[in-house]
């Protein structure tokens, strides 16, 4: 299962809960899909993004952040188009990761797990319809993340997590 089999790409509002992942008691849970994103445009309360996951491209427009909220439009787009945009109009570096989807309930978790210089940083997402909605953690959820960021994707890129300490 998919985040697109859940929650339809085209214009929506964004409502994510991002969390630290304390133990690997997820692992078990879902298959990764290896992922590659890139960003057009990155700036504060805009990005635009490329993304392959799998073999499927997308394009994403991402509005400004309020709370937990924010628009979101994306749009599945050939792979080749995605590949050739990635390699080059996107920024370096290239973001890596290994996503696990993970249903628990009616929940969907999105688990990345970061790759090169974000290696190491491993972070659970839920969409939820509300942004009060109460939610059942599991067990290897830690401290939540979700107003702090340095932990949004779009930052990762500018500023990764191995580098981190030397801020």
């Amino acid at each position: 299962m998919t985040h697109n089999d859940i929650y339809p790409t085209s214009m929506a509002t964004e409502i994510e809960r991002k969390f630290l992942v304390k133990h690997d008691g997820w692992r078990s849970l879902g298959r990764g899909t290896p992922y590659r994103q890139g960003y057009l445009v990155n700036q504060k309360g805009l990005a635009v993004r490329v993304r392959i996951a799998g073999e499927q491209g997308y394009m994403t427009v991402k509005g400004a952040t309020v709370g937990v909220s924010r628009l979101e439009y994306e749009y599945p787009i050939p792979l080749s188009d995605a590949r050739e945009m990635l390699d080059n109009l996107c920024e370096p570096p290239i973001l890596e990761k290994i996503r696990y989807p993970i249903v628990i309930g009616s929940l969907l978790w999105e688990i990345d797990e970061f790759l090169g210089e974000n290696q190491g940083l491993i972070v659970a997402e839920v969409e939820v319809t509300d942004e009060n909605q109460a939610i059942d953690l599991p067990d290897w959820i830690g401290e939540e993340v979700s107003y702090d960021p340095r932990y949004y994707n779009a930052n990762l890129v500018k500023f990764p997590y191995s580098k981190w300490s030397e801020i």
